[in-house]
């Protein structure tokens, strides 16, 4: 292929739109047999993206958001959530998951979990989870709590895995609630529920099972974040969307996703992703992303890494023998 650049994942706009309406279109009526969209709104430009896309198939009549913050979540994303809506004109209403995080003992299994490694950890403290560098050369993941204590102290440790696997099960419990409730109102409208992940975290893995990672449709999982970003500019996406930095808003300190998962900020992330998709070489990835070719390949082999230890996410089911779907034929003897 010719010259690899950032230019080489930009896509045609206006093209891609009208080809992602026509499926929604074709896969709501014929598919899904629903009247329209049900979708979680968390100011960010996944599900922006998401939201104006089902807008233009749909119409904004059958569009539902729903904006479910809690404790922990940043006061930006409900009122840029908000903003969505009202600028796409779709009914939008919240729902604070707070109270049935709480009857589940969501936040006192956090802090437990926390505990494990900075026992001091408590009431007033904010933390998020953090992973270790790529530029380390490390062959595997670390993980560590960054937490901050009332009184402005920052203490940074490093997670047993039993400490990890506390707080990713616990924080899970955030997305599986919000995913209840987008179901809970999706029925009641006869809709269907729309997933907001981009290729990026599709294929490796960044999302919840049965939580965010559960939809009936996923209209930008085919698209790399960069291209997300260029549909956005074209629906016409209020720019302080546009100019967010990508967040988990999972915890109660500010998190960039590259800080929690992916190895690389996301622009670089794509471009690594899609150099090794279409098996371009190492060194010119390198130079379109700004990196060295030895940091490319340590990017891939966790590219592999991920791919391999979340297949189980995208799996359905397991069963003990295929189970054949029942027969509209009469049966006639």
């Amino acid at each position: 292929m010719s010259t690899f650049t950032r230019d080489s994942l930009n896509i045609d706009a206006a093209g891609e739109t009208a080809r992602i309406v026509q499926a929604l279109r074709r896969q709501l009526s014929q598919d899904l047999k629903r009247r329209g969209l049900v979708i979680g709104l968390s100011g960010g430009i996944d599900s922006t993206v998401t939201a104006a896309l089902a807008v233009r198939a749909l119409g904004k009549d059958k569009v539902f958001g729903i904006l479910m913050p809690e404790r922990h979540s940043e006061a930006e994303s409900s009122s840029l959530g908000q903003k969505v809506a009202d600028s796409l004109g779709i009914t939008c209403i919240e729902e604070n998951i707070t109270g049935i995080l709480e009857s589940l003992r969501f936040y006192q299994r956090y802090d437990d979990a926390i505990r494990e490694v900075i026992p001091t950890f408590g009431r007033g403290w904010i933390s998020k989870l953090v992973i270790g560098s790529i530029s380390s050369g490390q062959q595997y993941t670390t993980f560590s709590i960054v937490a901050q204590a009332p009184n402005g102290t920052i203490i940074r440790e490093r997670l047993s895995l039993n400490a990890y696997l506390g707080i990713v099960a616990a924080t899970n419990f955030k997305q599986r609630t919000r995913k209840m409730l987008e179901y809970y109102h999706a029925d009641r409208l006869n809709y269907a529920v729309a997933g907001t992940p981009n290729r990026l975290e599709y294929d490796q893995g960044f999302f919840v099972k049965n939580g965010d990672g559960s939809a009936d449709v996923k209209p930008i999982a085919h698209l790399y974040k960069t291209q997300v970003y260029v549909l956005a500019a074209h629906l016409g996406v209020p720019v302080e969307i546009r100019e967010r930095p990508p967040t988990t808003d999972t915890y109660s300190m500010p998190q960039g996703q590259d800080e929690f998962y992916f190895a690389l900020p996301h622009g670089q992330m794509d471009l690594c992703l899609y150099g090794k998709n279409h098996n371009i070489p190492a060194d010119a990835v390198a130079a379109a992303a700004g990196l060295d070719a030895a940091t490319v390949k340590r990017v891939w082999e966790d590219i592999d890494r991920k791919r391999t230890t979340t297949r189980y996410l995208h799996l359905s089911p397991l069963l003990v023998e295929k189970v054949n779907e029942v027969s509209t034929t009469p049966n006639i003897s």
